[in-house]
This record gives C-alpha cells, sequence and structure tokens, in this order.
C-alpha cells in the first residue's frame, strides 16, 4: 500500500480520508471534518454487546435506502452472513427476497489446500445461510483466464498495481453481480474493527515494531535487483511509515502499555489495511457500475469499537467475540461461530503454471521496463520452486502466485503510464 497522504507521481497528493480541500486564490488548504478519538469505555459488557447489535443492525439499515434493489455479497462467514440477515429479514417484510451471491474458483474444490490462513470453504456455510434466510442465490465461479484477463483490468480501475488475482477475481465477479443489481451490502470492514485478522492475536506481531500483516520484508526483496536494493531502502522507508501512524495514534494518559498497543495494532489496520480493502472494493465495483456499500465502516461502530477493551473485543480469547455475542439469534450457531476463512483465491497449480509462463515472455522482451528492477536469476529460480499458500507475504491472501501476477501488473502500469522511476 502507498503511503497515505501521497501520490506516486511526484507532486501529487492525495486528500486523507474524513478531511477536506480549499481553494483559494491560488492556495489550497486541507482540514479534517472527521477524526477517530480515544475516549474512556463505560459500558458493561451486556450494555456493550446491546449497543454493538443496535449500531450494526441501524447501519445496514441505513446502507439499504436506494430507488433499486439491493443484494448482498455472501461467503458464510459471520460479518457478511449478519449483513444478509438483517437485509433478508428486512426484504421479507416487504414482501420480497433478497440477492445473494458468493464467489468462488472453477474446480477450487479439487485444488483447495487448507491452511492457518484459509482454513475451509465457503459453499457449505453459504448453502447453510441460504437456507436459513432463504435469499435468492447466486454461486458465481470464476475461471483461471477470466482471472488472468482482469488482471490489467484491475490495473486500469485502480490506477497501480494492486492486490494482484485477489483484485482481478473480485473485479471479474463484479461485472456478474451487475447482471442482476446495482447496489449491494458486503461484510467488509468487520475484521479490522473488532480484531479478525490473525495478526492481532499473534504474540510476535503484537511485539514487532512493524506493520503486522508485513513484517517480514524478505519476500518483498528476494526477487529485486541487488543494486536497486541498495538504493531503495526499503525497511526504512516502510519502519518511518509506520511510526509516524504510531505516533498519530489516538490514546488516553491511563491506557496501560499493552492497551495502548492494542489501539495502535487496530489503528494501523484502520489507517493502511482497511483503507486498501475499501479502495480495492470501490474501484473494482464501480469500474462494473455496481455500487458496493460497506456498513461496518459506519464511522459510529468505529467511533464505539475502537474504544472497547481488547477484553470485551475478544472475550476469552474468542476472535470477534463481540461481534458475534452481538449476533446472537440472528444466525445459525454454526455460521455465528465459524472460524474466520478470507475470501478465496485459487489454488489450481495451473494457474500458477500460466502465469509462469506469461512472466517469462514479458522478462524476454528486451523493451520491458520491469527488467530493470528484477534479478533475472533470482525470478527463474523462483518460478522453477514449489510455492507455499500458505504463507503470504501481504496479508492473508498474497502467496506465491499473487507475487507473479503482481509483477506482472507492475510492469503493464509501467508500460501504460510511460512511468519513469526517479530513484
Amino acid at each position: 500500500a502507498k503511503s497515505y497522504g501521497k501520490g506516486v507521481f511526484k507532486n501529487i497528493l492525495e486528500v486523507l480520508p474524513g478531511h477536506y480541500l480549499t481553494f483559494d486564490q491560488g492556495s489550497c488548504t486541507t482540514d479534517a471534518y472527521w477524526k477517530l478519538k480515544a475516549c474512556p469505555h463505560e459500558d458493561s459488557m451486556e450494555k456493550t454487546i446491546e449497543k454493538t447489535a443496535w449500531l450494526v443492525e441501524d447501519a445496514v439499515k441505513k446502507q439499504m435506502l436506494s430507488d433499486i434493489p439491493i443484494s448482498t455479497f455472501l461467503s458464510g462467514g459471520v460479518d457478511s452472513s449478519l449483513v444478509t440477515a438483517i437485509c433478508a429479514k428486512e426484504r421479507k417484510k416487504q414482501g420480497k427476497i433478497l440477492n445473494t451471491f458468493s464467489f468462488d474458483f472453477l474446480d477450487n474444490d479439487k485444488y483447495f489446500q487448507s491452511n492457518s490462513f484459509q482454513p475451509s470453504q465457503d459453499r457449505p456455510y453459504v448453502e447453510q445461510m441460504v437456507d436459513f434466510s432463504k435469499t435468492n442465490h447466486h454461486f458465481l465461479e470464476c475461471t483461471n483466464e477470466d482471472q488472468r484477463r482482469c488482471l490489467y483490468k484491475a490495473v486500469d480501475a485502480r490506477d497501480l498495481p494492486c492486490m494482484a488475482d485477489v483484485e482481478a477475481s473480485m473485479l471479474y465477479f463484479c461485472s456478474k453481480v451487475t447482471n442482476y443489481n446495482k447496489v449491494t451490502l458486503t461484510g467488509e470492514c468487520a475484521d479490522e474493527i473488532f480484531g479478525g485478522y490473525p495478526w492481532f492475536h499473534n504474540k510476535i506481531a503484537f511485539e514487532t515494531k512493524a506493520f503486522p500483516w508485513s513484517m517480514n520484508m524478505e519476500p518483498r526483496q528476494a526477487l529485486l535487483d541487488d543494486e536497486l536494493l541498495m538504493n531503495l531502502h526499503m525497511e526504512e522507508y516502510a519502519y518511518a511509515a509506520y511510526e509516524k501512524t504510531i505516533m498519530e495514534t489516538p490514546i488516553l494518559a491511563e491506557d496501560t502499555a499493552k492497551e495502548k498497543r492494542r489501539r495502535e495494532i487496530s489503528y494501523l489496520n484502520l489507517r493502511w489495511f482497511m483503507a486498501t480493502l475499501l479502495d480495492r472494493m470501490d474501484r473494482t465495483s464501480m469500474y462494473n457500475g455496481l455500487e458496493a456499500r460497506v456498513p461496518f465502516a459506519d464511522h459510529r461502530i468505529v467511533e464505539y469499537i475502537f474504544n472497547v477493551p481488547w477484553q470485551m473485543k475478544c472475550p476469552e480469547g474468542i476472535v470477534k467475540g463481540l461481534l458475534r455475542y452481538a449476533g446472537e439469534g440472528k444466525l445459525p450457531k454454526e455460521i455465528l461461530w465459524r472460524k474466520k476463512s478470507p475470501y478465496p483465491k485459487t489454488y489450481d497449480p495451473s494457474y500458477e503454471k500460466m502465469l509462469g509462463n506469461h512472466l517469462k515472455e514479458v522478462l524476454s522482451d528486451t523493451a520491458a521496463p520491469i527488467r530493470a528492477l528484477l534479478d533475472k536469476t533470482k525470478v527463474k529460480q523462483f518460478l522453477k520452486s514449489p510455492s507455499d499458500y500458505g504463507k503470504p507475504w501481504y496479508g492473508q491472501l498474497m502467496a506465491g502466485p499473487q507475487m507473479i501476477a503482481y509483477l506482472l501488473q507492475v510492469n503493464y502500469w509501467l508500460e501504460k503510464y510511460q512511468v519513469q522511476l526517479l530513484l
């Protein structure tokens, strides 16, 4: 992710979320109209659960307001299922059935590899949720070729290299959803707000002074040219960006060292990871004329949950325990207490092979701009090595095949925008 407040082109800046820009007589100023604040949390556990349940339901209902029929994305996880259950209930009151959509990859049942980041497939849980909420469901599948074809479209949509095939597949799925609906609600942002990601619970991530979803810089450096690496100072840049966010984190004077660190981890996720995923959702959906709404990003939810102590957010170590307790009575128990499994990706080895062959073609072109960034010997060795799908270099999904896809996107972006790198 790029540093917030900055573009990637020289002298291009970004208006930060929660800010507005004023241009007057040749000068620009920016001011904040909303900022997250640290406040004492005085509600009991019972009251906290009650208020969380109300906030989530009210946020979903507000996002349902539309002149045209809405739909929801449904993965069978607690977040999207809560959004779906609330929407389906409201639609039923109107005598209407909610359209829902789930996403997967062709033949993924054959190639899926369970790992600590992605322990289970979605379909059994989706089917249970569809039966529970009586929705009009559509199982959408993406082929290897669909995904490869959308790799560059995803760059067009984002105007930057992005989350590789994770983003390309989302763009593809959004293009299919628009055949049925033009407005949809998603369950995104709950993990950043309620502490759902593994790095919220990992002792090493908690103690390491680095972005918790990308603590190890080595996988990102592994294929780069050695001379280039010496000039980039990647660790220093990442640490400076990390420290800037840490210094901005809202805290209370009475916070213990542990609670202060909890706030820092949460704030890092809000400012970086959540912003990246929101941009991904917005770009991939609007590129296809689909309006994707994210109820969990309601500022009232963010403000309230940010100040809820960790032992209430994850009582007895239960991941997103507060949200699960707030959802009691709204979902089947198997859905409510399902272990987190992120957005799906393909495990088909032929997809990685296809990407590898394409990257070889790109590198054989002497005019390919990415050649100046990579060590060809390192890349050849990387392409020969088997991928470990359970060890991401970014987030939960970006493993070996996604590295290849990302390099292809970088080359496409450099060519399309005729980028000149100033190192």
